[in-house]
């Protein structure tokens, strides 16, 4: 391959890469960097008509060639910082002005720092040099013109870089600070994760050891006074029978309940929550001594999931157990509707035959219906009935959206530390502005000074 088709080649691969680097690029980008483009080509090209300078077709070639550094500082900012000397160098005024900008933007994408103080060196030698070499075509005075020249390639060039190095440097800070940051969440997620999976299953250990002994003499002596009752007092063989298979029942839920607190997702509803099992609470709650009754409205079997059909459950017998010790004699209706995505559960009864003092309840049973309720995306309601009675009703989706209550991270609580996440590092703050980014934006005063002096001397020349 000869030399001159070298640099061709690569000149086509650069123009390619460049071209799928802007497909690629999200269009608010490519929208911005497009605006600013057209403002610093405008603020370049505008003046020159309005204040002729010397050499009009230079200036306006270097109007356009520091347009073409904006979008350049993205993907080359090295060569964008050297490509500012000639800008510095020359006579158009009004481009020379985006040039600490541009500067300040490529040298904070400049990555290690020795390549960016390498690339400072460069353009300041670059400076020099060009000065040096128009001094002598030209014939200018030497100390005067070189001194303002290098005056303004340092306040040009150096200062906005000295600037950008600084603010650069805190990105790498800041991302690492984050990743610590995020670290540390995680192990203390894990910490306490840890911690309160030891707690449940002390709690389950316990339960376990004093609740399931109890439980299983009260099952056996319920079995022993059943088989008594079935040879002495047949009459109190059905209650001695619903004794025992209320102890058998209690047994069954408190190894579901062991099973939630040793963190086992895969809790065993079985058949809670169909027809079967309603219309077997109903039963239980007659044979207590309820005038209880069952109204299932569904065209065919609800193929519900297990936490709604366990919800169902949970409504049901709580409304049930509230009945019998509040409203004793009250006839209670347990309806049960289908309406395709939601089932509603509602638990009626009357207000009872005799007046009774209002029970000495905590609530407890209500408040954990409604958080598990809640968690499931329904809604719960319970209160009395204006004719008399109370009703507990409740609204599940078929298909919760929300995952269990095992599996779902801890929150942060709104408006404590954390509870937002910081802010991007390009954004300054006042705190910034005092802390890391304050040395950075004291570089720049003095460009910003003597940028306004500049144009002042332009405009009155």
């Amino acid at each position: 391959m000869s030399p001159a088709v070298r640099p061709w080649g690569r000149l086509r691969r650069e123009t390619a890469a460049i071209r799928e680097a802007v497909r690629a690029a999200p269009r608010r980008t490519v929208v911005t960097e497009s605006a600013l483009t057209g403002l610093v080509l405008l603020c370049s090209l505008a003046p020159v008509p309005l204040v002729p300078p010397p050499h009009p077709v230079a200036s306006a070639l270097l109007g356009v060639w520091t347009a073409l550094l904006v979008p350049a500082r993205r993907v080359y900012p090295s060569l964008t910082v050297l490509g500012c000397v000639p800008v510095v160098a020359g006579d158009n005024v009004w481009a020379m002005v985006a040039v600490p900008c541009v500067v300040w933007s490529a040298v904070r994408r400049i990555t290690p720092a020795r390549r960016a103080w390498g690339v400072l060196g460069a353009s300041g030698v670059g400076v020099a040099l060009v000065l040096i070499t128009v001094q002598s075509l030209a014939g200018l005075p030497e100390t005067p013109y070189l001194a303002g020249g290098l005056g303004l390639g340092a306040l040009f060039i150096v200062l906005p870089a000295l600037s950008g190095l600084m603010m650069g440097r805190r990105r790498p800070l800041t991302r690492l600070l984050r990743e610590r940051n995020a670290y540390l969440e995680h192990a203390r997620f894990l910490t306490d994760e840890a911690a309160r999976m030891e707690e449940r299953a002390r709690i389950a250990a316990e339960m376990h050891d004093l609740l399931g002994h109890r439980i299983s003499l009260l099952s056996v002596h319920a079995g022993a006074l059943q088989l008594a009752t079935e040879r002495q007092a047949p009459s109190l063989a059905s209650r001695a029978e619903l004794l025992h298979t209320t102890a058998r029942t209690a047994m069954e839920e408190l190894r579901g309940i062991l099973g939630v607190l040793r963190h086992q997702p895969g809790e065993d509803t079985g058949e809670r929550g169909t027809r079967e099992d309603l219309a077997a609470l109903v039963a239980g709650s007659r044979s207590a001594g309820a005038d209880a009754e069952l109204h299932w409205e569904a065209a065919g079997p609800t193929d519900a999931d297990p936490r709604t059909r366990q919800a169902v459950h949970r409504v049901t017998r709580e409304g049930l157990t509230n009945a019998l010790k509040h409203a004793s004699g009250a006839s209670v209706r347990v309806m049960f509707h289908d309406e395709g995505d939601t089932v509603v559960i509602a638990v009626i009864n009357d207000a009872p035959p005799a007046p009774r003092s209002p029970g000495g309840g905590s609530r407890s049973g209500l408040v954990g219906l409604q958080e598990r309720i809640s968690l499931l995306g329904g809604t719960l309601h319970a209160g009395p009935r204006p004719e008399g009675g109370f009703v507990l009703s409740a609204r599940i989706p078929v298909r919760p959206d929300s995952p269990p209550v095992y599996a779902a991270p801890p929150q942060p609580v709104s408006g404590g530390a954390g509870s937002r996440p910081p802010l991007p590092t390009d954004v300054l703050t006042w705190p910034r502005l005092l802390g890391g980014g304050c040395a950075a934006l004291l570089v720049l005063l003095p460009v910003t000074g003597g940028t306004i002096a500049l144009l002042i001397l332009a405009v009155l020349h």
